[in-house]
């Protein structure tokens, strides 16, 4: 995956506007060399041989207890020319599948919930957990269970991988 670092910031590049696409395209990047344990899913998807999608799946964990609690999708981004065709959709749900799969607790997101509520994520139950820096839009932050998961009635403050430890993201 390191091998298609430049495709892949490319994309994140096109996908984003000005002001933000820097910021991302190098966090999309610096994804594909992180060291987690478990480790970062990185997806791409592509036409005729050309990248042309990407997202990433990074683990989380309990601030307090250092508990594995599940996954992060971010960031996530399509190349215009390839907009509107489900690419984004395919790549969602390829890694929730994928994590599912593994019976990785907890998918977390913070983007437009109309967009993610398709793939069953709400907002109320990404209140159960607090994000490691304040949100620029609050109500962009949702979760999803991958499997059986009890959400806790408190909420359970989170870390992030270091590549998403950087408050401008928020």
């Amino acid at each position: 995956m390191q091998n298609d670092a430049d495709a892949i910031r490319s994309v994140h590049l096109a996908a984003f506007p000005e002001g933000e696409r820097d910021l991302i395209s190098d966090v999309a990047v610096e994804m594909l060399s992180e060291t987690a344990s478990p480790p970062v899913l990185s997806l791409v998807a592509e036409v005729d041989d050309t990248i042309v999608g990407h997202v990433a799946f990074s683990p989380v964990t309990s601030r307090d207890t250092k508990e594995h609690l599940g996954y992060i999708l971010a960031p996530l981004a399509v190349g215009p020319g390839h907009q509107k065709r489900g690419i984004a959709s395919q790549l969602i749900k390829s890694g929730v599948q994928h994590l599912s799969e593994l019976g990785s607790g907890v998918l977390l997101v913070y983007g437009d919930p109309d967009f993610y509520s398709r793939f069953g994520f709400g907002v109320d139950r990404g209140e159960s957990y607090t994000p490691p820096y304040q949100l620029q839009y609050a109500f962009g932050w949702q979760a999803m269970a991958l499997g059986d998961v009890d959400f806790p009635s408190s909420s359970v403050r989170i870390s992030c991988v270091s590549s998403l430890s950087n408050p401008a993201l928020w």
